[in-house]
């Protein structure tokens, strides 16, 4: 599996320390600099926040929120997931600063840079810190994988999507997304 493996760790310290504008994520004690995200990631990014984040509050379920955004898992791994849900149940991981834990829900819209980590090192991450469900989209290839947590197994695969399916939730019961409606963004 692939994981990062830097011969000099880096910790949360030396993390907030890096300068305000420049989009890190510690992975693995490892710095790993993401490229600004192209106008279709962006655009995927954005229609999954307007269904996700009216749908959560109408149904007063938690709070969605949108990168960059701290998500502090340990010592040495600093994600910031696209898209994040955190229940009302575990609010108490919310700080002013970023999240102290697992969101229940981190969605990450791939692209070249980042496909490897967000299929290798963040599944295997995501799933020791206990994020309940995983979603991996593919802007241009336009597909999802929701992915969820089964105890020791971790993250496994439970359904596919494509554009023009409708994505539900077994973790957000009543969510149907249009994926017509997502990949057609401008």
């Amino acid at each position: 599996m692939l994981q990062p493996n830097p011969s000099v760790k880096f910790t949360v310290d030396d993390y907030m320390a890096t300068p305000e504008g420049t989009r890190y994520e510690l992975l693995d004690g490892e710095l790993i600099m993401a490229a600004a995200p192209s106008d279709k990631h962006q655009a995927v990014v954005g229609e999954f926040y307007l269904i996700l984040q009216p749908f959560v509050r109408s149904n007063r379920m938690g709070i969605v929120r949108l990168a960059p955004y701290d998500v502090v898992l340990s010592d040495h791994d600093v994600a910031q997931p696209d898209i994040l849900f955190v229940s009302n149940e575990r609010l108490d991981i919310r700080t002013a600063a970023n999240l102290q834990g697992a969101p229940d829900l981190a969605v990450e819209v791939s692209s070249p840079s980042t496909a490897r980590y967000d299929r290798g090192y963040k599944l295997e991450l995501y799933a020791r810190h206990g994020v309940r469900e995983y979603w991996i989209v593919e802007p241009f290839a336009e597909t999802v994988e929701v992915y969820v947590l089964r105890g020791d197994a971790g993250l496994l695969l439970h359904a596919s999507y494509s554009r023009g399916d409708t994505l539900t939730s077994p973790l957000l019961p009543g969510l149907a997304i249009d994926l017509e409606q997502v990949f057609a963004a401008d």
